[in-house]
């Protein structure tokens, strides 16, 4: 196979990362493109429209020579869903990816949800993207036979041509469109879908289609796009969310060279911020460094508002005291407080985790165009329809006259679905008659962020005299995601408690969950799997205390606790209803079967006897998220200074169905380093108000010296409907770490970070 030549341009250093360029067979016509300063905006489902061929939606086009465009209505942050859901349609189809285009969609209702979180990418369009391309299929295959007079049954479609094996004649896609684009476009849920057998590229390892791109740096990010004319503004945002401009020298950052204009945004409106901008002032340059120079000339005096208080060590006090007494309760089985009562013996404990920022590779950017047609924006957005929505609102104009253009994303964990800073672009094009990027900073994305939710959790288990669980009671508080568009809200909603402590099955006959009352004080958003996070923390580690207070085999207890095989039914969780990530229960049950079997493969997989006997220091998690079943097993050590160390680390992960198997490997592998860096150093912490925090020199993640040598990452073969990925490896890291590091050394730790605690 011949490689496929390519050219260095800008950031050509990235080839260091080794990510193949060569040898892509499977590649994409476009997959790498020439660099330009603005990518032309991808067809829209009503311009697409008029295009000649055959389109059976908004999802896919057949040119009239054959070559097949495929939305991708998703958005690619280094996940490749740009690699993942057009191969799923193309061979559903039967196209020849050689002579496939992907189109990235701009934001449209008319594509249905394109929120790039919550783990739904692949799991929400599975089955309706394979549809899209066995719609086409169908008609394509009804024009052959029709042409051919012989049954549609005897034809099938493959590598870009319908066939007749009886006959031996073939005809190529370009062939058929014409007469295809005239028959009646059949109902998708009518059409079958090809045997999962005949879906030769999904499953396998799948090339990364925007590699070249990414690597050459022809890949367009949102700080990549220029305009004619464009400026770029930086914003001096409160401190405090809430807080406003007293007064600021504005003649100072005016003389700066280079600053153009100074403007202040309005402060936002309403009981909650939602996805508003915070306010302050944005200082608008010819460059980013100017517009940084006149923004550190302004020296505002702020008036911090009622969040001014707001202090870590105070309000971790207060969530103390919140679980410390009775709450809402949200689960019950049986007679908790009878069978506490009677226990032989009870374990208590108390666990706590902090404050959480996002710090994705790229910062939040957005470029901006108002004119008398309306507003067009570039953005490296997670959710491109909140971001119409917003900027529509933003300016007061119908969203109809609001174009949003999705670049590539560097990451984004769940921060880039809040489209904030795409309002801000909007606001000061309008304001200054131009094209604007805005360009948030480091400082600006680890202080101004949308943190994720401070949390403290009481549990209590009721022992037997055998040592099993009779009783079970957690509590948990946490300032919920809701507050955010309604301050009012102090309490969790379901869907939050249905991350980890509604759908937790549990052998214990007495079971009940409260959630107690906690107030936001600063903008809470999800990150990288959410609540999860740090119910599976408290869980994990409280289920590790039982075992040793048994003095038993943490593996053993574990499997205990959660009871035989079995898929729990909403009566056995003691809810009425469970909210399951939007699936239905009876699609994806809370199958513990499933979960027992990660835990049994992952202990099997790192040795988890021998490795015990022979003095390592094991530590196992696992845990149920995005309807995905994952098991950790962690390796500690002590260094040359004393400090923990992870050494090895083995995840099984069960997510059902694959469509890629390279990048869901990929993604439990960043998820173990994401969940190492919340283990061992994440932590937002407030003082005044105000994030302490800064940069990554106070809030560091996991560097490469400690990263562990040996990843191991198995993946379940399964026909189970697809669960998520991007997300479900994260949870069970943490606690897996924690539980490794009491077996190495005796140090029991309750709350997160491990570094703030001298590990």
């Amino acid at each position: 196979m011949e490689q496929q030549r390519v050219v260095l341009l800008r950031r050509s250093f990235l080839a260091g990362l080794g990510l193949a360029v060569g040898g892509l067979a499977l590649g994409v016509a476009e997959a790498a493109p020439p660099a330009r300063d603005v990518n032309p905006p991808p067809p829209t489902p009503s311009g697409a429209k008029a295009q000649p061929g055959l389109r059976t939606g908004v999802f896919l086009h057949i040119a009239p020579d054959g070559t097949v465009s495929i939305v991708c209505h998703r958005s690619e942050m280094g996940q490749g869903i740009r690699s993942s859901l057009p191969v799923l349609v193309a061979d559903e189809l039967g196209a020849d990816m050689a002579r496939v285009k992907i189109v990235q969609a701009d934001g449209d209702k008319a594509y249905g949800d394109q929120n790039t979180d919550g783990s739904r990418s692949v799991r929400g369009g599975y089955e309706p993207m394979r549809r899209v391309g066995a719609t086409a299929r169908a008609m394509l295959v009804a024009t052959a036979a029709r042409r051919w007079r012989v049954p549609a049954a005897e034809c099938v479609a493959q590598q870009h041509a319908v066939h007749h094996a009886k006959s031996k004649r073939s005809l190529d896609f370009r062939d058929l469109v014409a007469d295809a684009a005239k028959l009646p476009v059949p109902d998708a849920e009518t059409v079958p879908l090809r045997p999962a057998s005949e879906l030769k590229r999904v499953g396998g390892p799948l090339p990364l289609l925007d590699g070249p791109a990414i690597v050459t740096g022809a890949a367009q990010f949102g700080a990549d796009v220029r305009l004619p004319g464009m400026l770029t503004a930086v914003i001096a945002h409160p401190p405090v969310v809430g807080g406003k401009v007293v007064r600021y020298d504005g003649a100072r950052a005016l003389a700066v060279p280079g600053v153009k204009k100074l403007v202040e945004l309005p402060a936002p409106k309403g009981s909650g911020v939602g996805f508003q901008p915070l306010g302050g002032v944005a200082v608008v340059a010819d460059t980013t460094w100017a517009a940084m120079r006149g923004r550190a000339a302004l020296e505002i005096v702020w008036d911090h508002g009622a969040n001014a208080s707001y202090d870590s060590a105070s309000y971790r006090e207060a969530l103390s005291r919140a679980v410390r007494a009775p709450g809402k309760v949200v689960r019950k089985v049986g007679d908790v407080d009878g069978a506490l009562k009677a226990a032989a013996r009870t374990v208590n404990a108390e666990y706590y985790v902090p404050h959480l920022a996002h710090v994705a590779m790229e910062p939040p950017s957005a470029v901006a165009k108002v004119d008398a047609d309306g507003c067009e924006v570039w953005a490296p957005t997670q959710n491109p329809q909140a971001a119409r929505t917003e900027v529509a609102r933003a300016l007061g104009v119908d969203e109809g006259k609001v174009t949003v253009h999705v670049t590539f994303l560097g990451g984004g964990f769940g921060r880039k679905s809040k489209p904030d800073y795409v309002a801000e672009a909007a606001l000061l094009a309008r304001e200054l008659g131009a094209p604007v990027r805005v360009q948030w900073t480091r400082e600006d994305d680890v202080q101004n962020g949308y943190f994720h939710a401070v949390s403290a959790q009481h549990l209590t288990a009721g022992l037997d005299a055998s040592g099993k669980v009779t009783a079970w009671l957690h509590r948990t508080a946490f300032p919920p995601i809701p507050s955010t568009f309604d301050a009012k809200v102090t309490t969790p909603s379901d869907n939050e408690l249905g991350l980890g402590v509604l759908d937790l099955a549990l052998a214990a006959p007495n079971v009940r969950a409260e959630a107690c009352d906690a107030p936001a004080h600063v903008r809470i958003g999800w990150l990288r799997s959410v609540c999860n996070i740090f119910h599976a923390f408290a869980v994990q580690s409280f289920i590790d205390e039982i075992a040793h207070a048994r003095q038993a085999d943490p593996r053993e207890v574990l499997l205990e606790v959660l009871g035989p095989a079995r898929k729990a039914t909403p009566a056995e969780l003691g809810v009425d209803k469970v909210p399951n990530y939007g699936a239905s229960i009876e699609q994806h049950p809370v199958d513990v079967g499933r979960l027992r079997h990660v835990i049994e493969r992952v202990t099997e997989l790192s040795g988890w006897d021998a490795a015990r006997k022979a003095g390592r220091a094991l530590g196992l998690a696992a845990h149920r998220s995005f309807l995905t079943y994952v098991a950790v097993v962690a390796a500690v050590s002590k260094d040359a200074l004393g400090k923990v160390k992870v050494d090895e680390v083995w995840l099984v992960a069960d997510p059902g169905t694959v469509i890629n198997l390279d990048r869901v490997r990929a993604q439990m592998e960043g998820a173990v380093v994401f969940g190492m860096s919340i283990a061992l150093h994440g932590a937002i912490t407030m003082k005044g108000g105000a994030v302490e925090q800064t940069n990554f020199r106070d809030y560091p993640v996991v560097r490469s010296p400690e990263v562990p040598a040996r990843i191991h990452v198995e993946i379940v073969k399964s026909d189970a409907p697809p669960g998520g990925v991007g997300e479900p490896g994260v949870p069970p890291v943490a606690p897996a770490i924690a539980n490794a590091v009491f077996a190495l050394t005796k140090t029991r730790a309750r709350e997160l970070p491990l570094r703030r605690l001298g590990l």
